[in-house]
């Protein structure tokens, strides 16, 4: 029963199985029929897509490349259209080309035969025009060449006649006015510059606290003051003066040199030959420096740039320099003033007129020995720093030593004439003493061994300072008899001129 039992489940449960295999399967494929199915019809639909998109492409593929055919044809259409009408035009212009060649072939044929009209009515004007001349010849009694030269000396007669009476018109109606515009500008120069009159001395003064430093300057014997003189060129004139002591000398520099180097002297308290020369030497670049800054300051306040350094200080040394006891740079500078005034009213370059007014009277103040013209000097001065030629033309022609070539010269010739002509500016006497003087000293100078000459006391003595090696006691005594002759001949002076010769020994040794 319990076996048969089994069998029965054991029977149901394979057949259950072999049911539930049969119906899975079933269900199974058609599951899978479906899901074919499906896929087939999705396929299908996906298929129809693609290929519409293809068409859809194609389409559109086609349509550009027809529009792009056509835009081709049409450009081609225009070039083509272009092309014709550029042979159109040039058909055109060839055509025209060959009417213009036919038109000249034309006209040059019309130009011959009026040239040889004209030359066959040429040669029938000269015939009949010499026939004519014969006619005349033969009524005047002239040829025609001499009839020729009558009419043209009676043209030229009354030609000139008219001409003299027309320049003689112009001449003086250009003097009435030249003269009046002249002495206007003249006029107006001199009232826009304003200066003072120059009072210019050979002495000055140099003030002292008290009479006790007169001894200590004059030293043992005389010996300091002898080295002052020696050193400085200058006359030292102690006197009875209070609290003053002279410094006579026709040169400026000296006596500037003399009272700075006195005036350090005194300051420093001591005073003896050595220290004199010492001090009168530092002196000497100290005033050779305020020189050159005076030059510079005037070039600065009047606005003038570029000139060259040894120019600059041969203005600096117009400071110390007197013309006619006109004090030089004072001249120049007024003379400059005048120059760019009149150079502005005349409308000219005031700035060269300016320049050439300050540089016109440097000659005078040259340090090199020359007889030439102080205008030819500085002229020459001039051109070796380098200037240009209007301002050395200018410079050189003031005077009316060379031509003048440019308009700025007369403009530096008159206001060189207004400043020193104006009342109280110069004085003749002290120019033609300094003058004096310098001729004095030079003219000792020239002797063999002389070393150094200084004129002092006014003119009335001649130091000449020797060296000992070339020069001996006895041949000193003839060198100032030989000066002291040669001055009588040669010189014009008032009075009388002392003639010393200083001739000193100098040991000089070094302990180390």
């Amino acid at each position: 029963m319990n076996g048969i039992t089994i069998i029965l489940v054991i029977c149901s449960l394979l057949g259950g199985s072999v049911i539930s295999y049969f119906a899975y399967t079933f269900l199974l494929q058609g599951k899978s029929k479906k899901v074919i199915a499906d896929a087939e019809q999705e396929a299908e639909v996906i298929k129809k897509e693609k290929m519409l998109q293809a068409k859809e492409r194609f389409l559109q593929l086609k349509s550009e490349n027809e529009k792009a055919f056509n835009e081709k044809n049409n450009r081609n259409m225009q070039a083509e259209a272009r092309i014709k009408q550029l042979e159109q035009e040039q058909r055109k212009e060839l055509e025209e080309v060959l009417r213009n060649r036919k038109e000249v072939e034309r006209l040059k044929e019309q130009v011959d035969h009026q040239a040889s009209n004209l030359e066959r009515k040429a040669e029938e004007l000269e015939k009949s025009h010499k026939q004519q001349i014969e006619q005349l010849e033969a009524i005047s009694g002239l040829s025609a060449n001499d009839a020729k030269e009558q009419l043209i000396e009676s043209l030229k007669a009354i030609a000139k006649t008219e001409a003299m009476s027309y320049i003689n018109e112009i001449m003086d109606e250009a003097k009435m006015t030249a003269n009046k515009e002249a002495k206007k500008i003249v006029v107006q120069t001199i009232q826009r510059t304003g200066t003072e009159h120059v009072v210019e001395n050979s002495v000055s003064v140099f003030h002292i606290d008290n009479d006790e430093v007169k001894g200590r300057i004059i030293g043992r014997e005389g010996r300091n003051i002898r080295a002052l003189e020696a050193a400085t060129g200058i006359e030292i004139i102690v006197d009875d003066t209070p609290e003053a002591i002279i410094l006579s000398g026709f040169d400026p520099i000296r006596r500037e040199i003399a009272r700075l180097a006195l005036h350090q002297l005194v300051t420093d308290g001591r005073i003896h030959p050595a220290r004199i020369e010492e001090v009168v030497e530092k002196t000497k670049k100290q005033v050779e420096d305020e020189i050159i800054e005076t030059g510079k300051r005037v070039t600065i306040d009047l606005g003038l740039h570029g000139l060259h350094p040894e120019l600059i200080r041969l203005v600096g040394r117009m400071k110390y320099r007197s013309s006619y006891g006109q004090n030089l740079l004072q001249h120049s500078r007024e003379t400059a003033n005048l120059c760019a005034i009149m150079a502005t009213e005349l409308g000219l370059n005031a700035k060269l007129a300016k320049r050439a007014g300050l540089l016109h009277d440097i000659g005078k103040v040259a340090e090199e020995e020359n007889e030439l013209p102080h205008a030819i000097l500085g002229m020459k001065l001039a051109e070796r720093y380098k200037e240009i030629p209007e301002i050395c033309n200018a410079i050189g022609s003031h005077h009316d030593e060379i031509e003048m070539m440019t308009l700025i010269a007369p403009i530096v010739q008159v206001c060189d004439a207004i400043s020193g002509s104006r009342p109280g500016a110069r004085r003749e006497v002290v120019e033609s003493y300094i003058k004096r003087l310098k001729d004095l000293e030079n003219l000792a100078l020239n002797y063999p061994g002389v070393l150094k000459t200084y004129a002092i006391q006014a003119g009335r003595e001649l130091r000449v300072i020797v060296g000992s090696d070339k020069v001996t006691d006895t041949e000193a005594e003839t060198l100032s008899f030989d000066i002291a002759k040669k001055i009588q001949e040669e010189m014009t002076y008032p009075g009388q001129i002392k003639i010393t010769v200083i001739r000193e020994i100098r040991a000089v040794n070094f302990a180390k």
